[in-house]
């Protein structure tokens, strides 16, 4: 997932904040097996995996909302 964020990165400017859950029971325990997981505002927006086309849409999205 990492390597797609970045990939969109570079046609849709996002600030990206990677968060490791290891050492921090409340978030290994929220997050344990979702890993990773895709925030965006605050919001859940993917777990697993996203496509390039879906995320793409997605950020669109918020950057029309604000």
């Amino acid at each position: 997932m990492k390597q797609l964020i970045v990939r969109v990165a570079r046609s849709i400017p996002f600030t990206l904040e990677e968060v490791d859950i290891s050492g921090d029971a409340a978030l290994e325990q929220r997050y344990g097996i979702e890993i990773p997981v895709l925030m965006v505002n605050a919001r859940k927006a993917a777990k697993y995996r996203i496509s390039e086309q879906e995320l793409i849409r997605l950020l669109q999205n918020e950057l029309v909302s604000w």
